[in-house]
């Protein structure tokens, strides 16, 4: 409940305190509480307005004891009510007295989400502690996975989301939605962490499970949020169909059991085909503002092109060569090059496309990443060098930390 919720209730305690490190820290006290009162008490029939509760009178403590009755607090007594809080077992909650300005309002769930989204990107932090404190708070990534996603010590990251939280005090950073003329600064950043969010949800970097639906689910809503909010933003519109296109194919990428399905392997009755149907609509929406794709609305075309194909074989994968190539021009990196690769081969063949990957290898692109190893090993294997493939695959193997991806790979080097 508190990976799904915590987001919603940091947002909404934030809006309230206007101080986001003191929502965080109250937030996480109301938890600790709840671990002891629970299992004693008994689960409350509303266990978020519970923690709600819970979060605001310990933030009232806070500011009683930072600066005794002042402004602030006294705001904050009278929404709450000194004797609105019951601390019992099932069915405990908070009332705030039949005040219309509840602290949990349903309808202001997204706006708290969005402005929690906004202020994380703000531009007082750099760019790395945007990243970590949005994915830890609002995302809800421990530490260790948001260290996988950049494959840099786990101390590293604590120390980005502590400096980051002190900076945004010092610099006290209002929690909202920015106006519409400072909202364009920090949008790509924004839109990075969506991305980011989203693409831990689709394949975990780490763990027992292929795929963390739940991730994928909210970066899809808050993309929506988002387009809503800035209707006119090409990129926004990308992310939002790309995010739609690649879900589509969920339902069908994994079995029974949850073991990974390849694409070539999938059963394409079995996709989404609403999901399809929004993310064509969302790139059309990114086609109409008339500026051109940037690497969000690239990737959508390129996920367009997987959907829309009648299998493996029937994918143009010539188009999708030619995206790569403009992906590789708008947003040069390894990981670009390397789908590049993959799409040459399936185009023109293994042969035309090892080059390409033995190029990546001389310049020690992705180090420490299974990705580069996979794709090598998977082109010797069609090549016919089983041996040099199979230590390929073994090497991948040993790189990847996600337990149902270290299978497959396993998997296909004792095949050969």
């Amino acid at each position: 409940m508190w990976r799904i919720e915590s987001s919603r209730i940091v947002g909404a305690l934030a809006r309230y305190t206007n101080d986001f490190a003191l929502a965080e820290d109250v937030a996480s006290e109301a938890l600790a509480e709840a671990l002891v009162a629970w299992p004693r008490d008994g689960v409350p029939r509303d266990p978020t307005a519970w923690l709600l509760a819970t979060g605001r009178r310990r933030a009232i403590d806070a500011f009683r004891r930072r600066a005794g009755r002042d402004e602030r607090y006294a705001a904050l007594a009278r929404d709450l009510g000194e004797g609105g809080v019951v601390t019992g077992g099932p069915g405990s909650a908070a009332r705030a007295d039949d005040h219309p300005d509840l602290l949990w309002d349903p309808d202001r769930i997204g706006d708290d989400r969005l402005a929690l989204l906004f202020v994380a990107c703000h531009p007082v932090l750099s760019k790395e502690a945007r990243v970590a404190l949005t994915l830890r708070v609002v995302g809800g990534l421990s530490s260790e996975e948001i260290a996988r996603a950049f494959l840099v010590p786990v101390p590293t990251v604590q120390a980005r989301i502590t400096r980051a939280k002190k900076t945004l005090a010092a610099a006290r950073v209002p929690f909202e939605v920015p106006a519409a003329q400072d909202r364009a600064e920090r949008l790509g950043s924004v839109l990075n962490v969506l991305y980011l969010i989203f693409t831990e949800g689709s394949t975990a970097s780490g763990g027992s499970e292929w795929m963390r639906t739940d991730l994928a689910s909210e970066a899809i809503r808050l993309a929506r949020v988002l387009t809503r909010l800035a209707p006119d933003e090409p990129e926004a519109q990308g992310l939002l169909a790309l995010l739609e296109l690649t879900a589509a194919r969920f339902p069908a990428r994994t079995g029974p059991d949850g073991e990974p399905i390849l694409l070539t392997d999938q059963n394409r009755r079995r996709w989404d085909r609403s999901a399809i149907q929004r993310g064509r609509a969302a790139l059309a929406r990114a086609v109409a503002v008339g500026r051109g794709l940037g690497p969000y609305g690239l990737q959508a075309a390129i996920a367009e092109q997987h959907d829309v194909a009648p299998s493996v074989p029937g994918t143009d994968w010539d188009r999708i060569v030619v995206l790569y190539e403009a992906l590789g021009r708008v947003a040069p990196s390894p990981v670009v090059e390397l789908n590049r690769a993959v799409a040459v081969s399936m185009a023109h063949g293994p042969a035309a496309a090892l080059p390409l990957v033995d190029d990546l290898v001389a310049r020690d692109a992705l180090r420490g990443s299974y990705l580069l190893p996979s794709v090598r090993g998977e082109l010797l294997a069609r090549l016919g060098r089983a041996p040099e493939a199979r230590r390929e695959l073994e090497l991948a193997a040993s790189l990847c930390e996600n337990e149902r991806e270290r299978g497959v790979l396993v998997r296909k080097a004792a095949a050969l």
